[in-house]
């Protein structure tokens, strides 16, 4: 459940002047989500369990939103031109890669826990959903840890010093997260497949303890990721992280229409070399008169 933290000065959360607000309502939902998450995993140590299944899935959902919004503002920001990503490593591994992993472990984690509560609505007729729900909860997880991981992978040349350790104390706190439901999701793999539960019974204890730990952390992230957010917008854009690798500069050239100076280098050195053919130079009229005289 991480969500991006990027320290990149093409990110667009929004349309003109309103990009600030909207990248400060998608951290905000964030934060509201993680919440909420808590508040649903410690509503499972109470008879309204049921009711902390809806907390979750509410929260899950509105993470995946999240996500979806950190990925469509980078792609915008380079106008969705995916092959910059050859260019630009980081581009492709942690601003395009964290997203999608992110949101198909939210996406594997959203249904495992729907169907749960599909099943204790409806009863306990749907026993093959059971098996789906737990092996969901496992593989979310897992594609949490690897999108926390993908998320650290980041070079600074630009940032100051304030803003590294913010996204330090942004990326410690989802590790340990991600880590958390990883670990509780496989006990509660094996707990459960040494006894028959069925419903919400099929979430023991382990794992709502260390769900609410993780949420914490979830939380103390998204806590940090709003300061941070705020200190970039204080800086307008300055010394935080362009593009690399010739990305940011053929970026411009084409938004300006223009053939960058790389590629027109490229272009002129594959044009073949013109073939030059010295011939001799004539021989002048006067020397020879002077030759035939002379023999």
């Amino acid at each position: 459940m991480v969500k991006l933290a990027s320290a990149r000065d093409f990110r667009t959360y929004g349309p003109g002047l309103t990009k600030n607000r909207y990248e400060y309502i998608n951290a905000g939902l964030y934060l509201i989500a993680s919440v909420v998450l808590v508040s649903g995993l410690a509503a499972q140590l109470s008879p309204q369990a049921r009711s902390g299944l809806v907390l979750i899935i509410a929260a899950l959902g509105v993470i995946l939103l999240v996500n979806l919004h950190d990925l469509f503002a980078h792609l915008v920001g380079i106008d969705f031109r995916l092959p910059l990503m050859a260019f630009d490593l980081q581009l492709a591994f942690v601003e395009f890669a964290v997203p999608v992993i992110q949101m198909l472990g939210t996406l594997l984690g959203f249904l495992g826990v729907l169907f749960l509560f599909i099943q204790e609505q409806k009863g306990y007729g749907y026993f093959k959903l059971e098996k789906h729900a737990l092996n969901m909860l496992v593989a979310g997880p897992v594609l949490w840890v690897i999108g926390s991981i993908h998320n650290s992978c980041q070079i600074y040349e630009r940032a100051d010093a304030h803003v590294q350790i913010l996204q330090q104390c942004v990326y410690i706190p989802f590790l340990m997260g991600s880590l958390s439901f990883m670990l509780t999701a496989i006990l509660n793999y094996h707990e459960q497949s040494k006894e028959i539960h069925h419903g919400i019974h099929l979430l023991g204890s382990t794992w709502i303890w260390l769900g609410i730990f993780g949420s914490l952390m979830f939380f103390i992230g998204g806590l940090t990721n709003l300061i941070k957010v705020f200190k970039m917008q204080q800086m307008n854009g300055m010394r935080l992280e362009k593009l690399r690798g010739g990305a940011h500069e053929r970026l411009v050239c084409a938004r300006d229409g223009q053939v960058p100076l790389i590629m027109e280098h490229q272009t002129i050195s594959l044009q073949p070399p013109e073939t030059k053919v010295t011939l001799p130079l004539p021989t002048p009229y006067k020397d020879v008169l002077i030759g035939q005289t002379r023999s």
